[in-house]
């Protein structure tokens, strides 16, 4: 019996997602126990990505069951929101990533994550340049072997792989998209953001886990739609003022 798109489709995530937990998980481990040792000495955790990339800086950010010390930086003009198109083109722009990030308080020992698919707009790359200038350990999650072949668009020639300190690959495929079919020239089923989701929805586990290894209590939300959702204005209260999008 031939399989149905939606089966090709959940039978291909499955398989992506055994991949990079299998070929992912020592590094996230590592990235997770770095992270932890810093969050633990009273630092913040960053997290930046343009375009769709940026869904996974809201994916970890004020959100139930994650941790409280995650900085979302969040650029309207590289989001979706205003101009798709725009957001493409200033991805790919010199210089556009140091205003951005001036605007908000990064310290060194904090913890730079930053997302891209293919790692190679100025955008990202410059983002991770400037976060280890500052002495931010920096953490590159990236579809590092699909798009090792091309070109950066940095005009330093260096990749998002070149810059961070730890890279996490996710494993997606040239061009994201996954499935095919007859009559169709372009390839469609996008896996990015399902295993870029998984990928750092394990790593902020993982960060859970060591700190609590090391008897330090983290700091986790409860969803306010649960009648035992606390009050979220007592756990902000030490990190409102480093934190821009509280």
């Amino acid at each position: 019996m031939q399989m149905t798109i939606i089966a090709r489709y959940f039978d291909t995530v499955h398989q992506a997602l055994q991949k990079a937990e299998e070929t992912q998980t020592p590094v996230v481990q590592q990235a997770a126990q770095l992270t932890a040792q810093r969050l633990m000495a009273g630092n913040i955790l960053h997290v930046f990505g343009t375009g769709h990339s940026h869904i996974l800086a809201e994916e970890v950010f004020f959100r139930a069951g994650g941790l409280v010390q995650v900085n979302a930086i969040l650029d309207p003009a590289l989001m979706l929101h205003l101009s798709a198109s725009k957001s493409t083109d200033l991805e790919r722009l010199e210089n556009y990533a140091r205003i951005v990030l001036q605007r908000y308080d990064l310290r060194e020992g904090d913890v730079f994550l930053v997302v891209s698919n293919s790692g190679r707009n100025a955008v990202p790359i410059e983002a991770a340049l400037y976060a280890r200038e500052h002495g931010l350990l920096v953490i590159a999650m990236t579809s590092a072997t699909a798009y090792a072949a091309l070109p950066s668009r940095h005009p330093s020639g260096k990749k998002l792989t070149d810059v961070a300190d730890i890279v996490i690959d996710t494993c997606v495929p040239e061009g994201d998209a996954a499935l095919s079919l007859p009559g169709l020239e372009q390839r469609f089923g996008p896996l990015s953001t399902i295993l870029g989701s998984a990928l750092i929805q394990a790593y902020i586990c993982a960060i859970i886990e060591t700190m609590l290894k090391h008897q330090v209590q983290p700091r986790v939300l409860i969803s306010a739609n649960v009648d035992s959702g606390q009050d979220h204005s007592v756990l902000f209260q030490e990190y409102r003022q480093r934190i821009r999008h509280f």
